[in-house]
């Protein structure tokens, strides 16, 4: 896949699209990869696995800082890169810990969101 084809691929949705990825399915396909992958052979710390959360959305920084938001690129291993797959890769982590947990993220995230649009205008008067 050409960076080309990334830039079509991330930054222009297929509106016909059928195969929708919903958060029930991500979360099985996350948590099923990682499984397969062995990143669950082993009791695995919760707060290691929240760390590498983190340094996912480290690596998005760095990815902003060196080249912006909009440059995809393929690593030498052919490996997407660029800011919004360090997002996915965030996501994907989430998602992942979430079906290892077997959590309702969806409903959870239905429930904050409606929680949100009750807040007033930067709510607690916070800067940023």
């Amino acid at each position: 896949m050409s960076s080309s084809r990334l830039d079509d691929d991330v930054q222009s949705p297929d509106e016909t699209q059928t195969n929708e990825l919903t958060i029930k399915k991500l979360i099985t396909e996350s948590h099923t990869t990682a499984r397969s992958k062995g990143w669950w052979d082993e009791e695995v710390n919760i707060g290691e696995k929240i760390a590498l959360m983190h340094s996912e959305l480290s690596e998005a920084l760095e990815e902003y800082r060196s080249h912006g938001e909009k440059k995809l690129y393929k690593g030498p291993d052919g490996k997407p890169e660029g800011f919004i797959f360090e997002l996915a890769d965030t996501i994907i982590r989430i998602a992942d810990l979430c079906g290892k947990l077997d959590l309702n993220l969806e409903k959870a995230l239905k429930i904050k969101m409606e929680f949100n649009q009750t807040r007033p205008y930067r709510h607690g008067n916070k800067k940023i």
